[in-house]
């Protein structure tokens, strides 16, 4: 059976339950706008990018568009916050670091694809361990093209060197997943916090224990 030409991962809520932190941060950020911030509205920000949750936010809140100097000030005080809350160990989703260690000692090139910032992203790393990854693509490193449009996953296709078509992504989110398809690669989809619609190349499992590299060589077939 053939092998993924490389393995592409998301990171919050699919490598590790980080989606929880972001919660602390985006609750604490309405708290201090002087609103709050229903469960429904924030699982709509599952997967996106530290713009689009900051305008959101304060749309929400105030009920008004957002300026983009609001936009800015309310995304680095969700920055500076979750930056905090990352400075400790991040909880691992099951299976994570399991399949993340044999898809390394297999060889495979794999890909680190997150909606999240560098200097968070480089946080979460002292949990999770750049060794798994021959490159990462970062939220703010896509020019503005974030998921769930393509790029994010054609840039670490890029970086690897390698036909996205070959690639399994890892994801928990709809935007993510979308992004992932969109580029081109098979999608193995471990819902989180929010349901993900079946759809094209996308392999749905309930969690990430057990998957080997067999496994994920499988999703190509």
């Amino acid at each position: 059976m053939d092998s993924p030409a490389a393995v592409l991962w998301d990171m919050d809520g699919t490598l590790v339950d980080s989606e929880k932190l972001w919660d602390v941060a985006l609750y604490e950020a309405a708290e201090s706008l002087g609103g709050t911030l229903s469960e429904e509205q924030r699982l709509t920000l599952v997967g996106s990018n530290m713009d689009a949750t900051a305008s959101y936010l304060l749309e929400v809140v105030t009920g008004e568009e957002p300026a983009p100097a609001a936009i800015a000030e309310m995304g680095e005080w969700i920055r500076q916050r979750t930056a905090n809350l990352f400075e400790g160990a991040l909880p691992w989703r099951p299976g994570a670091r399991e399949v993340l260690a044999a898809v390394r000692a297999a060889g495979l090139p794999s890909a680190l694809v997150t909606s999240t910032e560098r200097a968070l992203t480089e946080l979460a790393l002292n949990t999770i361990g750049r060794e798994f990854f021959d490159a990462t693509v970062c939220g703010d490193e896509v020019d503005g093209l974030n998921k769930p449009l393509p790029e994010p996953y054609l840039r670490a296709a890029r970086l690897l060197g390698v036909d996205p078509a070959r690639c399994v992504a890892v994801e928990d989110s709809p935007p993510g997943t979308e992004s992932a398809v969109a580029a081109g690669c098979t999608v193995l989809v471990v819902p989180n916090d929010v349901p993900v619609e079946p759809g094209q190349r996308r392999v749905f499992r309930s969690s990430l224990a057990g998957i080997d590299v067999a496994a994920l060589g499988a999703l190509l077939s």
